[in-house]
């Protein structure tokens, strides 16, 4: 055996059977959790937080702390019915109250039931004197009392910075610090404890990361005029956890977290087939449609009827009593109801019946992680089989080619492992047969399908055709087949004749000089 680089006789032999023993015994004694029933955070953690050990959520100022221990609170009665202590060093018991109410918690309810005790302990610093007998032994018996009272389960201490805000030796506040998270263990209770980020510390004291068993790091960050949470388990002991940054959302229902994890492609597949929507298009695939479960990428410049498309498909799932979430970032509901209603497609009996969901926002309005955990939420409370996007491309502006890669992949792992159908659309700017926009190479290679769309200009007239540049599977029409519109909707034309084809290949090569004069090339 070495140590510190001498060499030592090895009391023992190691048996590789008495080993194995050991990890089999440590894989069937399960670590106890207590879930926090807070979306998305469970499932990071791995089940919840560590039972009956204090667990520290440091940030910044605004960066949710205390909402989420709130939720913690409250989530642990109403849903695993686990009375809670909410012990607040600057709140007090009327501003917290009011304070979350706009998120639908009811705590005066809670209070009377007996299930929630909030306590406010007032600090001042001008009221501590600093001597050797100082401890937390009131605060002890002050919150022991608490609990006992409606027999808590979960604690939060919210924040640690203001209880020891007014001592000044060092020596004092650590060792009252790791009284304080020892006697928590002792007790049993489930803990949370806030605190606020230092400069080069996690806490402003540097201790309490040390002695927590788990630590949750949350972060408010604004990056290009564009704000976004995000969440990491900085550590985690006796447990493995999610290790990196995900972006968390704070609305009317509380908090809510998107594990974004290294997802494997094991996702189950489907053969049974369902229509695009419009029967011409449908007789281009070998298969007459798309698979379940598959995503659909339609591109082309603006007028190719790229959103008529989409809505032939959001109606044609409505039909077959499939609920539908359409995400549109460029036309309200009404207006994008109004519009395709004038080429037959009507989707407002739909929207009454709550078949069809219409979310219309500005990319803007979030980071591309808020927008994708928007839709983790909405897919969880919908429920939708079929999801829409249109377009993707305005994402670009709010993202990189490379970030909104990552995203859409994210995206379409979490749609397949869920068997959602889905359909996005992309704007290009040319109308090139070879052109590709930003959007289209940033999402082509992970869709199942892609359509393309486009016009074109022939003896004064547009012609608009489209055709299928793959669809993985299954085999297709490789004809460009142009299309017309009418107030009945989207009608797909025969293949174009050979005399046509060359009709028009004359016609284009007719091009405009740079002083604007038409020549034949």
């Amino acid at each position: 055996m070495f140590c510190n680089g001498i060499i030592l006789p090895c009391p023992f032999t190691i048996n590789p059977s008495a080993v194995s023993s050991i990890f089999m015994k440590q894989d069937d004694n399960v670590f106890p959790k207590t879930s926090t029933g807070i979306a998305g955070l469970d499932e990071i953690t791995g089940g919840g937080i560590p039972k009956g050990r204090p667990t520290l959520i440091c940030g910044s100022a605004g960066s949710g702390k205390t909402i989420l221990a709130i939720q913690f609170l409250i989530k642990g009665i109403t849903e695993y019915d686990e009375p809670g202590v909410f012990m607040s060093f600057e709140e007090s018991a009327k501003d917290l109250t009011q304070n979350v109410r706009s998120l639908g918690f009811d705590l005066e309810e809670l209070m009377l039931q007996k299930k929630l005790k909030i306590d406010h302990v007032r600090v001042e610093r001008s009221e501590i004197q600093e001597t050797g007998e100082y401890d937390l032994e009131g605060l002890f018996i002050r919150l022991n009392h608490a609990i006992d009272s409606i027999g808590a389960k979960r604690v939060v201490l919210d924040t640690i910075e203001s209880l020891f805000s007014g001592l000044t030796n060092t020596g004092i506040l650590r060792s009252e610090i790791r009284r304080l998270f020892q006697w928590l263990r002792e007790k049993g209770v489930t803990t949370i404890i806030t605190g606020e980020r230092g400069d080069t510390t996690l806490t402003r004291q540097g201790l309490e990361e040390y002695v927590s068993d788990c630590v949750i790091l949350l972060d408010f960050r604004v990056i290009e005029q564009i704000a976004t949470r995000r969440l990491r388990i900085v550590k985690y002991r006796g447990s493995t956890h999610g290790t990196n940054e995900y972006p968390f959302l704070i609305d009317e229902d509380g908090v809510s977290v998107l594990p974004i994890t290294s997802l494997k492609l094991e996702h189950k597949i489907s053969t049974e087939i369902i229509s695009t929507g419009v029967p011409g298009l449908d007789k281009l695939f070998n298969g007459g449609g798309y698979y379940r479960g598959n995503s659909t990428l339609v591109t082309g410049c603006a007028g190719t009827a790229k959103t008529i498309l989409a809505a032939y498909f959001a109606l044609n799932s409505c039909k077959r009593n499939e609920r539908v979430l359409y995400f549109s970032f460029e036309e309200s509901p009404d207006q994008l109801v109004r519009n395709v209603s004038s080429v037959g497609i009507h989707l407002g009996p739909y929207i009454k019946s709550k078949m069809l969901l219409i979310h219309a926002s500005r990319p803007s309005l979030h980071g591309l992680e808020m927008h994708l955990l928007s839709l983790h939420k909405h897919i969880r409370e919908f429920k939708p089989q079929t999801i829409i996007i249109d377009p993707i491309s305005s994402l670009i502006t709010i993202g990189s080619k490379g970030e909104v890669r990552a995203m859409l992949a994210r995206l379409m792992d979490m749609l397949k492992m869920h068997h959602i159908n889905s359909l996005f659309t992309s704007l290009n700017d040319e109308e090139s047969l070879n052109y590709s926009g930003i959007s289209e190479e940033a999402i082509s290679s992970l869709v199942d399908t892609w359509i393309k769309m486009r016009n074109e200009e022939t003896g004064g007239n547009r012609i608009r055709s489209l055709y299928i540049v793959k669809s993985r599977g299954m085999g297709h029409s490789s004809e460009i087949r142009d299309f017309i519109i009418t107030d009945r909707g989207i009608e797909i034309m025969n293949a174009v004749s050979p005399v046509k084809k060359a009709r028009r290949a004359r016609e284009k090569a007719e091009t405009f000089s740079e002083n604007g004069t038409k020549h034949k090339s």
